[in-house]
């Protein structure tokens, strides 16, 4: 009886593994007859830039749209948005740009991006208008190069100026009976602040008020000169609080005028020569990608762009985490072949593990022996993000990225008080060695052990100067007074020297394709992008989209809390070089 249920069990599980297969070879192959031909895109048609959308570094398709046939919701990159854009300007099908502004989901440097591409779009001379209800002031950033800006006429235009909030929980770990156990090297390393203070140290407090105006002050100017208003006028406004209704923003010539989405589309349908009654012919950016050859495919040689986006990890890559195991493969996968004559190193990364970081620059030094390394960075590139950046050729920033962070620092948790005073419960063993058990959570650390552990990690921040030092070609003490973990904005690291020039990853591409001397080349992408069947059976295909649908049901901020606490447990594991807190600036 025993064997017969065994069998029975066995051909069961094994009759749904194989129907479940046979289903998603059969959605994939439907999927892939559906995306055998082009989308059509007819006549004038208006591209549109959907600034609510999160543009990742690199796009990921998704599977419902493979199966449905219609790309119109699918998110291209950002570099694919930029490309798309500047192919856009001589594409006789597209007639003008229709910019959705709201919540801009794009950090600082992406928006710097964005911007710029539509800027190059303009140059053609064909309209550009920018419209949204209610528009936030990443968003009026990018508008700001559109010839028009309308808001609704019960809208409005955030102008409050910019704010950073930490989030510190020394004193809920006080209550719990949690003692987080510190080590760190770099005054200005303040990752560690959250679980050591309860508000923001001097040296903190310095820097992000640096970046702060730093970020503030290009967005003053970049609008100043777009709107003819001076900086010390638009500041003021803030200053005052004098922007509270679409009126006001109309009064002080933020907006070109109030209309409501009917009335845009009116203006857009003059623009088009055609008639209101006609239906606009809106292109999405994931229809449009799918429609045209946007990307650089001419001749042999190959540039390899490699994407190094998310936390740094040892091991495989997940999700927003990058693998050193997996980029070290790549990297060297882009060394040694022959065809590819350069690589572009796109970094959007606030660090994580410094061994896992080594191992990318190991990787990274060898393929500049062999071949040209210009690193592009993107949002992020901060400690561990600036670690692997610091040994290419030529290193670019956007003006808003933020970088440096220069630093090391671990921390254990000593949860012995937790346990026995708020749970009751107690913990005894043997060893073999004194420090068998050392990091244990369950007690706390030794004296000996606690001076282990910050020769560690002092032994860490000192490799990592030099690693800078060497592939900055910088004198050591030079880099030791700049570095202690302070994070600097693209445009003060070139002063700086930890960054070549400013500029936007096509800028990079283009230097790139100069050092190895290159007239024609086209471009290859890693990691290489799953295919439908690899997305539909790799776990969760479409993670974004339920980390976009949390956050709307809990909010922003309470999801960046959560964010935080959650990556309390990650930061445990090993020395880390990483940006102090997640920069978020409304």
């Amino acid at each position: 009886m025993k064997s017969f249920l065994k069998i029975f069990f066995a051909s069961f599980i094994a009759l749904i593994v194989f129907s479940v297969l046979v289903f998603v070879i059969g959605l994939w192959l439907i999927g892939s007859a559906l995306q055998t031909s082009k989308p059509d895109l007819g006549s004038k048609g208006v591209l549109v830039l959907d600034l609510t959308k999160d543009y990742p570094e690199q796009a990921k398709d998704n599977p419902l749209s493979s199966l449905s046939g219609d790309p119109s919701n699918d998110i291209p990159g950002l570099y694919d948005v930029v490309r798309m854009l500047h192919y856009a300007k001589t594409d006789s099908t597209i007639k003008g740009l229709y910019i959705k502004a709201g919540n801009n989901e794009n950090g600082f440097a992406s928006s710097e991006e964005l911007r710029n591409a539509v800027l190059d779009f303009k140059q053609s001379r064909k309209f550009v208008i920018a419209y949204g209800e209610a528009i936030d002031q990443k968003s009026y950033y990018v508008s700001t190069a559109a010839e028009k800006i309308y808001c609704h006429p019960n809208g409005g235009v955030d102008w409050d100026g910019f704010s950073v909030t930490y989030l510190f929980m020394k004193g809920l770990l006080d209550k719990l009976g949690i003692e987080p156990q510190v080590f760190y090297a770099g005054k200005f390393k303040s990752a560690t602040e959250p679980f050591r203070v309860t508000k923001m140290t001097d040296p903190n407090r310095l820097q992000t008020t640096d970046l702060l105006n730093d970020l503030y002050g290009s967005f003053l100017q970049q609008t100043s000169k777009a709107r003819n208003i001076d900086t010390a006028t638009l500041h003021q406004l803030a200053i005052n609080g004098s922007i509270r209704t679409a009126d006001d923003a109309l009064q002080n010539k933020l907006v070109d005028g109030l209309k409501y989405d009917d009335e845009v589309k009116a203006e857009i349908s003059r623009e088009l020569h055609q008639s209101q009654k006609d239906k606009i012919n809106f292109i999405t950016l994931g229809t449009y990608a799918k429609a045209v050859d946007y990307q650089r495919n001419d001749g042999d040689d190959k540039i390899a762009i490699i994407y190094a986006h998310g936390d740094i990890v040892s091991g495989k890559s997940h999700d927003d985490q990058m693998g050193s195991e997996d980029y070290v493969n790549i990297i060297r996968k882009a060394r040694l072949d022959d065809d590819v004559k350069a690589i572009v190193f796109r970094v959007n990364s606030p660090g994580g593990s410094s061994l896992a970081s080594d191992a990318i620059w190991r990787e990274i030094t060898l393929a500049k022996k062999q071949k040209p390394v210009v690193v592009s960075m993107g949002d992020y590139a901060a400690s561990g993000g600036y670690y692997i950046s610091c040994g290419a050729d030529s290193i670019f920033a956007d003006e808003g990225t933020l970088t440096g962070s220069i630093g090391v620092f671990s921390i254990l948790a000593n949860m012995q008080p937790f346990f026995n005073n708020k749970l009751g419960i107690t913990f005894d063993g043997v060893k073999t060695a004194p420090y068998a058990d050392m990091g244990s959570a369950v007690r706390p650390l030794t004296e000996t052990e606690k001076r282990f552990l910050q020769a560690s990690v002092d032994s860490i921040y000192s490799t990592f100067k030099q690693r800078v030092a060497d592939g900055r070609k910088a004198d050591i003490v030079f880099i030791d007074s700049i570095a202690q973990g302070h994070v600097y904005t693209g445009e003060r690291a070139i002063n700086l020297k930890l960054v070549d020039k400013v500029g936007t990853l096509q800028d990079a591409v283009d230097c790139a394709a100069r050092m190895a001397k290159l007239k024609t080349y086209r471009t290859r992408e890693y990691p290489e992008r799953k295919s439908f069947l690899e997305q539909l059976t790799s776990g969760n295909p479409y993670n974004s989209s339920s980390e976009a649908a949390i956050k709307e049901k809990i909010g922003t901020q309470q999801y960046d809390i959560l964010k935080q606490v959650k990556k309390l447990q990650e930061l445990m594991k090993a020395p880390q070089a990483r940006l102090p807190f997640d920069i978020s600036i409304n």
